[in-house]
This record gives C-alpha cells, sequence and structure tokens, in this order.
C-alpha cells in the first residue's frame, strides 16, 4: 500500500462530499470506488463505481457521510488528489485535482502520470 501515516490518500472537497452522499442514497451503495484504468489518448483514465461492500485492501476515505474506497492498483498514482465536484452552464462532474499528473488530453477525459520510480520516491517507497 501507498500511504504515509496520518495522511488520507485523497481529500474530498465539501461540494464532491455532497454529490457522493446523494449517489449513496439514491443507490442504497456503501460508497463510490475510485480507480485507474489504460485508455484515452493520453494513456490513463479514472474510473467510478458504487460499490457495496469495501474491499479490505481498499484505502478508505470518509468525509460529511461521503465515503470514497480507493482500488489499490490506483492508491500510488491518486496519493495527494483533491476530488471535487463542479457545476456550470454546459456540464457538471466529479474533478480530480491530482498533482501526479504531468499531462492530460485536450478534452480532460484521460491523462499521464509521473513515471513510476519518480512516484515511488515521492512517496517514500
Amino acid at each position: 500500500m501507498f500511504s504515509i501515516p496520518g495522511k488520507q490518500a485523497v481529500s474530498i472537497s465539501s461540494a464532491a462530499a455532497v454529490q457522493i452522499r446523494k449517489l449513496m442514497e439514491r443507490d442504497g451503495s456503501e460508497g463510490l470506488r475510485i480507480g485507474v484504468k489504460k485508455g484515452g489518448c493520453a494513456g490513463m483514465e479514472y474510473t467510478m463505481e458504487y460499490v457495496d461492500a469495501v474491499d479490505p485492501n481498499d484505502e478508505v476515505v470518509e468525509q460529511d457521510g461521503a465515503r470514497v474506497m480507493i482500488a489499490p492498483m490506483a492508491q500510488m498514482f491518486l496519493f495527494g488528489t483533491q476530488i471535487d465536484y463542479e457545476t456550470s452552464l454546459l456540464e457538471s462532474g466529479f474533478k480530480f485535482k491530482n498533482p501526479n499528473v504531468v499531462d492530460a488530453c485536450g478534452c480532460g477525459e484521460s491523462i499521464k502520470f509521473k513515471d513510476l520510480d519518480e512516484l515511488k520516491a515521492e512517496q517514500g517507497n
């Protein structure tokens, strides 16, 4: 696991906590699992899914009644990320403010992370 004692893997803004809580109540789920997968023009994409049970390997972040689980393979890539929820005239959605991203595609749907060795060195692993 890639974590620093006493520090959560991700933070959740107040707006994101409200939206996650609404989704949990509507779906009857235990929370949302956040992950990453290969894809998109920059190489990686974020994933979000409802979960009915917490996996013992997940990093669990709770705030104001909202619960987010970080998939084990994504923990290193998401460490230090703030999850926000933004609403504009044209769109509403979750935004990831991730210090580990070095590039993103023009549409904002995919990202490229720092080199794996660089991430490990920064996190002290």
